[in-house]
């Protein structure tokens, strides 16, 4: 999930998103004149990258902390939730069998009871035990050939996504049948809040933190302007910017799948699995942006309403005021569908511009 080898799940396509709303983003910081300093982090993390940029007049010494401090964050969420090493507190609790109770770290919890109210919060249409199914579809760190999978093998991996199977009760966490926990539909997300979180603790109030694609943005930028950051157009063949939007003082991620796909005798598959199915999803959702004030709701949402369709989505976002902007591929291109909460985010005056 969240090492060298990132799984092909979020990957590829997370990094494509992650780059444009970076170059985006960058274009437009280093066009102000007058600005308080600019300091700026990055390094890779997670089997992709994270970018962080803030405002503030900052000493030598200053910078070295927060820089050590940032990657500290970084780090220690990989030692928790990473299922790519075998030390990782996510990793041990896997090896477990059924019925052993296991104590996890305060911010292990935190994102399980996260993602446990969003599979609730969406039928099953976000589910951390989803990845028998994913390995299956060769989408996974297993790296399977990309063929599709037999019926019964399909019933068998399916039987294993049950995320009613976990328990979380004063920090420990256990399981009721054999599933297996990956995190990595929110844990990019959660990372963005922490290093967000981190800034704010050392008195930072303007800054942009990026990690794999999720984005979360406080302040302004220099002359009071608000964060605008593109959302890209979800075709595999340019790289050009659907809609701009102003982000303020709040989370966005972005889930599509026209980066990591494969073809089989003429029929597409997406690299989105439906954790209720076992399927690959055929709903014609391209790609789905959410904004809320927390990067791991932003995260587990985008994946969730993009396995539910842009028409249950929508039901869901206007009953539950979420900010979700839809991009639905019709056979003449592309159908745009936005939550009512979504609005107020929109940049009236960037449609549409090519990078």
């Amino acid at each position: 999930m969240m090492h060298a080898g990132c799984r092909k799940q979020t990957g590829p396509a997370s990094r494509g998103l992650a780059l444009l709303l970076m170059v985006l983003a960058s274009a437009l910081l280093t066009g102000c004149d007058t600005a308080p300093a600019e300091h700026r982090f990055q390094g890779p993390i997670f089997g992709t990258g994270y970018h962080v940029t803030v405002y503030a007049e900052l000493a030598e010494d200053d910078y070295a902390r927060l820089e050590s401090g940032i990657l500290a964050e970084l780090e220690r969420i990989d030692s928790l939730m990473s299922t790519y090493r075998d030390d990782s507190e996510l990793s041990r609790f896997n090896r477990l069998p059924v019925g052993v109770p296991f104590f996890v770290s305060p911010a292990t919890a935190e994102v399980l009871r996260e993602s446990m109210r969003i599979a609730r919060l969406t039928e099953g249409a976000f589910d951390v035990t989803v990845g028998p199914v994913v390995n299956l579809w060769g989408f996974g760190p297993e790296g399977r050939p990309e063929q599709v999978p037999d019926e019964a093998t399909l019933r068998e991996a399916l039987a294993r996504v049950d995320a009613e199977a976990l328990h979380l009760e004063d920090g420990r966490l256990s399981k009721t049948k054999p599933v297996y926990v990956d995190l990595s539909g929110i844990a990019k997300g959660y990372a963005t809040d922490r290093v967000a979180d981190y800034l704010e603790s050392r008195g930072i109030e303007d800054y942009l933190v990026e990690v794999g694609g999720e984005i979360r943005t406080h302040g302004t930028k220099p002359g009071g302007a608000a964060w605008r950051i593109a959302v890209e157009k979800p075709v595999s063949s340019e790289r050009s910017v659907q809609r701009i939007i102003d982000l303020g003082d709040a989370a966005v991620a972005t889930s599509g799948d026209y980066r990591n796909y494969f073809e089989s005798d003429g029929v597409r598959y997406s690299h989105t699995i439906d954790p209720r199915s076992g399927r690959p999803i055929d709903n014609r959702v391209a790609s789905v942006t959410v904004i809320t004030e927390r990067c791991a709701t932003a995260d587990a949402l985008a994946t969730a309403f993009t396995v539910m369709g842009a028409e249950a989505g929508l039901d869901l976002a206007e009953a539950q005021n979420i900010a979700v902007y839809f991009v639905v591929r019709q056979d003449d291109g592309f159908e745009t569908r936005i939550s009512s909460s979504f609005e107020v985010y929109l940049d009236e005056f960037a449609e549409e511009e090519t990078i």
